[in-house]
This record gives C-alpha cells, structure tokens and sequence, in this order.
C-alpha cells in the first residue's frame, strides 16, 4: 500500500500508477455531481457545461448558501454511489472523469470502463462530512442552478482525503474481494455457531 498526493487534472498515466489498496490525497478541482446532475447530462442529453476531462468526480448533494453572487458551503458530504452506477461508464468514456469518489463502490460495468480508459473509484469515509467540508477551500462554481442541491458543482481542495483506492484501473475491486472472503469464511462460521 502506497501514499500519494495528486494534483488535478490527473493524467492516465498517474491514475494507472494507482493500486487498490493505496491512500490518496489531492489538491485542485473537484466537480460535485449527483442522481439528476447525471439524469440531466445522459437521459435529458445536456453537455456539462465545462470539461471533466481528467477530474475527479464525487458523488455529493452539498449544503450551501447564496450570498450575493457567490456560494458558500455549509456542509459539504457525501452520498452511495452504487444507485449510479449506470452513469458512469459514461462519465469515464464519454467526458474523461478519472476518479468517481463516494462510498459502497461501483459495479462490474464501471470497473471495465476504468480499465478501458484508466479510472479509479476513490472510497471515502462515511460520516466524515465535517472533514470533506474543511478541506473544500472554496466553491468555485455552480452550473446548472436550477438542479441544486444535485448541479454540477466546482470545488476548490487542499489535501482532499484520505481516500482509498478502492476500484482501480488494473481490475481489483476491493469491496468484491472483501465479499468474496466473507463468503469463504461463511461455513467456518456457520460451522462454530451450530448452524447448519
């Protein structure tokens, strides 16, 4: 397991460097996106209205208000991403995205996407909201208004992280392993308990 401090955009190169397991922490731009921001890019077919190409991504619906012309974030968090698994074989072919961060992991189509093209899945902890919202410095941008809180949203970070490469570019997929030895160990268990 490895260390790495990233800067956006990342090039394929740095993203297939990247193995499951490893811990990554970043500085630069990070788009916000959710269920309707992708609803409204794929099935409504609306072109963001900037580009991706070698962004992270993460999955996020942010508490923020509007002072002026300007937001302001209150709390910044994160949400599971496996209800939008289906956007983002898109998202990584289609607009360049290198890294989707959220939590609970992407399924099979999404990980052949990230081999194809060179993509990970960054893992995140749950429930370190207070933590993500310090390390977003300032919210840069907001497209598409009228879809808040699910827009596209610009953030600016510094040391956005720990994050866990969870799904990676060469095949693994951490959360599929984790599940596969809970299974292996499932008789054993069964087994002790008097279950059977």
């Amino acid at each position: 397991m490895a260390e790495h401090h990233l800067q956006t955009p990342f090039s394929e190169t740095v993203i297939r460097q990247l193995q499951a397991g490893d811990i990554v922490y970043f500085d630069g731009t990070l788009f916000g996106i959710r269920d309707l921001t992708q609803i409204y890019m794929f099935d409504q077919n609306h072109a963001p209205p900037v580009s991706l190409a070698g962004m992270p991504c993460i999955h996020t619906a942010p508490s923020l208000r509007k002072v002026g012309d300007k937001w302001e974030k209150i709390c910044i968090g994160t949400t599971t991403s496996t209800r939008m698994d289906r956007f983002s074989p898109a998202l990584i072919e289609q607009y360049g995205v290198r890294a989707i961060i959220g939590k609970g992991g992407l399924y099979e189509g999404s990980l052949q996407a990230m081999q194809r093209f060179g993509a990970v899945y960054l893992a995140i902890v749950g429930g370190a909201a207070a933590l993500e919202t310090q390390q977003i410095e300032e919210v840069e941008d907001v497209y598409w208004e009228h879809l808040h809180p699910e827009a596209l949203y610009k953030f600016r970070v510094k040391d956005f992280g720990p994050l866990t490469v969870a799904m990676d570019s060469h095949g693994r997929h951490l959360y599929a392993e984790v599940k596969a030895e809970a299974e292996r160990r499932l008789p054993a268990i069964y087994a002790k308990l008097g279950i059977g």
